[in-house]
């Protein structure tokens, strides 16, 4: 594992510099968790990819990641677009909303991610 995520599994957290962690505009920073599943047929590096780039939309607009929890590859309930399984990834973290609808944004137009939900922890 490379990148952010060898990072945030050694330390158990990663933070951005006190400046950077300080909301824009003096919004406040909310806990979220975020679930995605990912194409099952991705290949290992693919996923990675996929995974640093959704990791990058939080990072790179002032959010921290708390924790990460790789569920890996899990079978589906039920079929979805003809798929059985897919690779579970679980997120809690920091951020304000304009990071959360970005992150929405995004996983809705990436043909890797098969579903995703996000849950704000302070409601």
């Amino acid at each position: 594992m490379t990148g952010i995520f060898a990072k945030i599994k050694s330390t158990g957290k990663i933070s951005l510099p006190e400046k950077a962690a300080r909301p824009k505009g003096g919004r406040n920073m909310k806990k979220y968790e975020i679930m995605y599943i990912l194409k099952s047929s991705l290949e290992e590096e693919a996923r990675q990819q996929t995974i640093e780039t959704l990791a990058a939309i939080i990072t790179d607009g002032n959010g921290t990641i708390d924790k990460v929890d790789e569920w890996g590859m899990k079978e589906f309930a039920y079929r979805i677009e003809d798929m059985t399984k897919g690779y579970y990834m679980v997120l809690n973290i920091t951020a304000d909303s304009d990071v959360i609808n970005e992150f929405d944004r995004i996983c809705r137009i990436n043909a890797n991610v098969v579903r995703h939900m996000i849950v704000n922890l302070e409601q």
